[in-house]
């Protein structure tokens, strides 16, 4: 719901922040595999309950993961940079809640929970995007996205948020799993309603017909 509004306002601020890490030399890459340290290391410290260090290094990765957007797009986006974007996107995501279940089992159920939805959040905007780029589709409102974002009530912003907040007050988490997850399903119902509406009105290409005889 956000991502749109927050993308435009931090454009600028991390493309300057990026263009020292150019100059040094630094690749979009390494601030990637760099972002998804610190977030797997984020989920080990909630195992062991210290959440504010947690907080610090979910921070701290959400901050690399706009950074090595702004870095990519001034050397240049890659088709092997964006997949490992969004591959160590979702690992973190989910680092988290399993982070959460770990550290406290009787939240396990909220966790499990929190954890299908994801699944469906992120299963109903990369399954889209298959189709948006073999029909060269583009989301104007989030052009600097690699791929086409369908939007919803729940986007990445929300999500960084609500996983600091969980951090933060920890004995919040079980509510908060529960609330954010069903707002979660809810973004996966509106993106399969709006890829069927967009979708609907794109012919299917016809099969490659096989020539000859054998």
């Amino acid at each position: 719901m956000l991502d749109a509004l927050i993308v435009k306002q931090l454009k600028t601020p991390l493309r300057s922040a990026a263009r020292p890490l150019d100059l040094v030399g630094f690749t979009a890459t390494q601030l990637t595999l760099v972002g998804a340290a610190l977030g797997i290391l984020a989920a080990i410290a909630i195992i062991f309950d210290a959440l504010i260090i947690a907080a610090v290094l979910f921070g701290s990765n959400r901050l690399f993961d706009g950074l090595d957007g702004a870095l990519a797009r001034l050397q240049g986006p890659t088709e092997r940079g964006a997949f490992l974007d969004i591959t160590c996107d979702f690992l973190v995501y989910s680092a988290i809640p399993l982070a959460f279940a770990i550290r406290d089992p009787s939240v396990a159920l909220a966790a499990a929970f929190l954890l299908f939805s994801f699944v469906g959040t992120g299963s109903s905007f990369l399954a889209f995007s298959i189709f948006a780029a073999r029909h060269r589709l583009e989301n104007q409102a989030l052009k600097e996205k690699s791929i086409y974002y369908l939007q919803g009530l729940a986007e990445g912003s929300e999500t960084t948020a609500v996983l600091l907040l969980m951090c933060l007050v920890p004995a919040w988490f079980e509510w908060l799993a529960w609330a954010f997850g069903t707002l979660c399903l809810v973004t996966t119902g509106s993106r399969i309603v709006a890829g069927n509406r967009i979708l609907r009105g794109i012919p299917t290409p016809e099969p490659d017909r096989l020539s000859g005889s054998n």
